[in-house]
């Protein structure tokens, strides 16, 4: 089946979009002064060409197209509007093989992996799609000739803002929930990676009317920096590192302006003794989705490992480690691609020099593969650090790499303390047979989003979110698009 799916894939130069500007009240539009930036595949360090470069008074254009456009698509009924999303649901799927591997050749992460990206986003489309008639408000008993009702209305213009890591899933999931509450919306992809957004607007852009959705590409953190600073955006969410969150924030801070905010992640996988070693060896890899190379803020990248079951899991753990292999991101067959930029590739290759020089012992990987075909890539093999503790640099900084730390434990106590001493508080993955111990630490660990004998799936509909430093708001979930909305209060007196 494999092969039969290989066959089928495009040329990779079939792939890119023909498209290479602004996407903005439903036409292309070259950057002020013609600037443009280029982007390269981190798989090859090939150039795929030239990107338009936002400028500000481009920044402003767009989002005075989505203001402009705000009113019309407000008033569109709700089932009309889930139609819509229906509709990009479907195109979404019928592409998914293609933006894979536009994904793949652009942003690292394997054309195989990519395809489940794809498919996420058309469920969490067709998840909101469903949803508009949910937008409900209540009313209250007031007495004879009295009515009080409260009623959900779209905010306006969001702006979303998303990273490298999933470019296409982030681009397309992450519209549908405002779309759906009736707001308009303006894009603003990676500069790693801003290929599939663009190949979104060309794919579905006719979909809505002018202005409804948009779409901004720029290299320039000022290009966030001007949307985020614009009084016409209602709201905006962002999913990227907890700086960028901060930055977001302070600029949001003078208007009051909300924001929904998915950020960074020191996650833990916890094991208890009476834990089965050989699927907490699985969990352990799987958790770190060594496919798009550690580069998810969910991933597991700080496991504690009971004293009683450590050595036996990491048995374990070096066999299955060994289905990720780094290859190049557009074959078929590859399970582990290239770190997003050299800026990722640097800093992981920093980290773990940095956990040798502070006593950690390199378990597995901890280089670039010697295969020649990679030699012009950014490739780092899957590596696991041993004899870790919590005071050392890579058991404490998020690094967004292929790394894993493991630390012993024995009290239980002691261990959750560790577990919850960083600012951040995303996932945790916790595994036993102990009902109570299970529920216990579920309570315990100071995150959003908790698995027991499970690790890194996402479920349709199921809140997704940190605490502490990890954001604000939930996504994936009814909650994501209620938050596009304000609640108004309408209280009437009846006359005569």
């Amino acid at each position: 089946m494999s092969e039969a799916i290989a066959a089928q894939l495009p040329a990779t130069e079939s792939v890119l979009p023909k498209q290479r500007g602004l996407y903005f009240a439903g036409e292309w539009h070259e950057a002020t002064g013609a600037r443009s930036f280029e982007t390269f595949s981190p798989g090859s360090g090939k150039s795929l060409g030239q990107v338009a470069e936002a400028g500000e008074a481009d920044v402003a254009a767009a989002i005075g197209a989505a203001h402009a456009a705000f009113p019309e698509w407000s008033a569109v009924p709700p089932l009309e509007r889930a139609r819509i999303l229906r509709e990009l649901a479907r195109i979404v799927r019928e592409n998914a093989h293609e933006l894979a591997l536009l994904d793949a050749v652009d942003c690292g992460n394997p054309v195989r992996a990519m395809v489940g990206d794809a498919n996420i986003a058309s469920a969490q489309i067709e998840l909101f799609a469903g949803l508009v008639t949910e937008m409900k408000g209540a009313s209250i008993p007031m007495g004879p000739g009295r009515l009080n009702v409260s009623v959900r209305e779209p905010l306006g213009v969001v702006a979303r803002i998303s990273p490298f890591n999933h470019p296409f899933m982030f681009a397309a999931a992450k519209i549908a929930a405002p779309l759906a509450a009736g707001n308009t919306v303006l894009i603003k992809p990676p500069e790693q990676a801003p290929l599939s957004a663009l190949r979104l607007a060309e794919l579905a852009g006719d979909l809505f009317p002018p202005g409804v959705f948009n779409v901004v590409t720029g290299s320039s953190r000022e290009v966030g920096a001007w949307i985020v600073a614009d009084p016409r955006v209602a709201k905006v969410g962002l999913i990227g590192s907890v700086a960028a969150g901060q930055a977001v924030m302070r600029n949001s801070a003078d208007a009051l302006r909300p924001v929904l905010l998915e950020l960074g992640g020191k996650n833990a996988l916890i094991a208890y003794p009476d834990a089965d070693p050989d699927a907490v060896a699985q969990a352990m890899v799987a958790g770190m989705n060594f496919a798009w190379c550690g580069q998810s803020c969910g991933s597991t990248s700080r496991v504690f490992l009971h004293g009683d079951i450590h050595d036996a899991v990491l048995a374990r753990v070096a066999e299955h480690i060994q289905a990720f292999t780094p290859g190049l991101p557009e074959a078929w067959d590859t399970t582990m691609g290239a770190l997003a930029s050299k800026a990722q590739y640097d800093r992981t290759l920093h980290y773990i020099e940095t956990g040798r020089a502070e006593g950690a012992t390199v378990f597995a990987g901890g280089k670039r593969p010697d295969t020649p075909a990679l030699a012009e890539g950014y490739f780092v093999e899957p590596t696991i650090f041993t004899g870790v503790t919590s005071d050392m640099t890579i058991a404490r900084d998020e690094i967004f790499g292929p790394v894993c730390s493991v630390l012993r434990w024995q009290d239980e106590a002691t261990m959750l303390a560790e577990v919850n001493a960083l600012d951040v508080g995303l996932t945790c993955s916790i595994w036993t047979r102990d009902f109570d111990a299970a529920l216990r630490t579920a309570t315990a660990v100071e995150v959003g989003y908790v698995w027991v004998n499970e690790v890194s799936k996402h479920f349709v509909g199921a809140p997704f979110g940190g605490k502490k430093q990890s954001g604000i708001g939930r996504e994936e979930c009814i909650e994501e698009m209620l938050s596009f909305t304000d609640l108004k209060n309408i209280h009437m007196k009846f006359a005569g």
